[in-house]
């Protein structure tokens, strides 16, 4: 009995985990990481995959709010409004709109204080690993004292939908920083 007790909580429990995992992406840094990065580049590549795990894939907007709310964070995505701030009140109004919003990250590129993801993301968790929907995105942050300072990004829409979103979106400048 003990025996079919503990089989039981082990299949519900491994059950619920698997589910949560498919809900949740989860930023795999460990799978993803070089051999080649320096000590404190893999401590960049650690402090950008916690700030965009939380951001993009728990939506976790108060302990980025906590964690990453430093005025110096210079947005270069001309659509998006400045400073962390900016980011997180439009993040938190996109997935009202779309809960399901996930960020793959498919590549993480190190060079000193830059730290690169190329990643996929998608609007609806049907979408996810098929690269014929949603975005292409490569996000470029720059590290300053332990602290993300400076972010670009290059989005290619992969399927009609997001292309007309893109074209609707695109064309409102938020802040004055410039692309470059």
């Amino acid at each position: 009995m003990l025996k079919s007790l503990i089989s039981f909580v082990l299949l519900v429990a491994s059950t619920v985990v698997y589910a949560q995992s498919k809900d949740t992406l989860i930023v795999d840094l460990p799978s993803l990481k070089k051999a080649n990065w320096t000590e404190q580049e893999l401590a960049n590549a650690e402090l950008v995959t916690d700030f965009v795990q939380h951001l993009m894939n728990n939506h976790d907007f108060d302990y980025v709010m906590q964690h990453y709310n430093d005025s110096a964070y210079i947005q270069h995505n001309r659509n998006l409004p400045d400073k962390v701030t900016g980011l997180v009140g439009f993040l938190e109004e996109f997935v009202e709109e779309y809960p399901d919003y996930a960020y793959d990250v498919k590549h993480i590129y190190v060079d000193g204080d830059y730290v690169i993801f190329h990643s996929h993301a998608t609007l609806e968790k049907e979408d996810r690993g098929n690269d014929e929907k949603g975005m292409n995105i490569i996000d470029t942050w720059r590290i300053e004292d332990g602290r993300i300072v400076e972010h670009w990004d290059s989005i290619q829409a992969l399927d009609f939908s997001m292309r007309v979103y893109s074209l609707i979106s695109g064309g409102d400048i938020a802040n004055s920083n410039g692309v470059f």
